[in-house]
């Protein structure tokens, strides 16, 4: 693979575009959401050349998705170990373009989203491209939550550039990947539970040092977020176990890599929001004190989940127990 550079080449398309769409489902419970998110993707201004629909050890899920959902849709099976990653490399090995894209089942693409997605691969050094995350909340929006925290619930966060620009990693919800690159890498990797985006990016950096993921603003989807997850009690468990499951990817790549986002994010970003928000509260709006107050918790939650897992990794040498399913957004 040829790689140079570091910045984004905005100008237009002139090839057509290659792209296949992964889509990860797990439970019947999401269904709907599951037909949404297909719907979407499926509706593109430019059409992917497949939508892959990979199926989380799920039968009666595997059997309904390949009764109900159109014809055009690739229905698979996760032939690896349960789990999302075992489901993204089964949907990415079922695919057959340039480029791999990857959306969360509670997730809808916008129109052109495809279209966005791939502008920036004109660039040899592009390795993938991610793009926003809106959150879609089922109710009304916690007037505790502070926008620095949106990736509790899978989604963009204050902190991430407005403009397209370089990232260690990708999230989630919405990223792609040129296809040699994840041959290369060999996917996602299953023992984590959790970050496998972020393991994923930084082996990817390490194999293409000259490469670059790209953050893609323009590139939007929006992120279902029920009920359930805007609450306190899930607040606080996401950031626990986002600390637990950093401590085993730091452990399997470095110190240096593993952290060097969450660094400028802890001294930059959650300070500069604390005092944004305490401001707020003295002219007049209740809900700066309590956002303030909960970026410090959710930055003590985090911390505390990174030093038992830490403790953990160092006393056992295995990784943390870490929820599959549960908190993850």
């Amino acid at each position: 693979m040829t790689v140079s550079g570091s910045t984004p080449d905005p100008a237009g398309l002139r090839e057509p575009l290659d792209v296949s769409v992964v889509i990860c489902s797990y439970a019947e419970e999401r269904w709907d959401d599951l037909v949404r998110a297909v719907e979407s993707s499926v509706s593109q201004t430019v059409p992917a050349r497949e939508v892959v629909v990979a199926i989380d050890h799920n039968p009666q899920l595997l059997s309904r998705a390949r009764r109900d959902l159109p014809g055009s849709v690739v229905v698979v099976e996760n032939s690896q170990q349960a789990g999302l990653a075992g489901a993204r490399n089964s949907g990415a090995i079922a695919t057959s373009a340039a480029i791999v894209a990857f959306l969360d089942d509670d997730a809808r693409a916008d129109a052109d989203w495809i279209e966005q997605l791939a502008q920036p691969y004109k660039r040899p050094s592009v390795l993938g491209v991610g793009g926003r995350i809106d959150p879609d909340w089922q109710v009304a929006r916690p007037r505790w939550f502070p926008e620095e925290f949106n990736w509790v619930v899978g989604c963009s966060y204050r902190g991430l550039p407005s403009d397209p620009a370089a990232v260690r990693n990708m999230i989630g919800a919405n990223m792609s990947v040129r296809r040699e690159v994840f041959d290369a890498l060999g996917g996602f990797r299953a023992d984590l539970g959790r970050l496998e985006e972020t393991d994923f990016c930084i082996r990817g950096q390490a194999r293409f040092p000259e490469g670059v993921w790209l953050y893609w603003p323009s590139a939007a989807v929006s992120h279902s977020v029920t009920p359930e997850r805007a609450t306190w009690a899930f607040f606080r468990a996401r950031c626990y176990n986002e600390g637990v499951a950093k401590a085993s990817m730091v452990a399997g790549t470095s110190r240096r890599a593993g952290l060097q986002s969450e660094r400028r994010y802890v001294r930059s970003v959650l300070p500069s929001g604390v005092v944004r928000e305490c401001m707020r509260g003295l002219r007049g709006d209740l809900g700066g004190p309590a956002r303030a107050f909960a970026i410090m918790i959710g930055l003590e939650r985090t911390t505390a989940g990174y030093a038992r897992g830490w403790l953990t990794l160092r006393r056992t040498n295995t990784p943390a127990g870490i929820p599959r399913r549960g908190n993850t957004p």
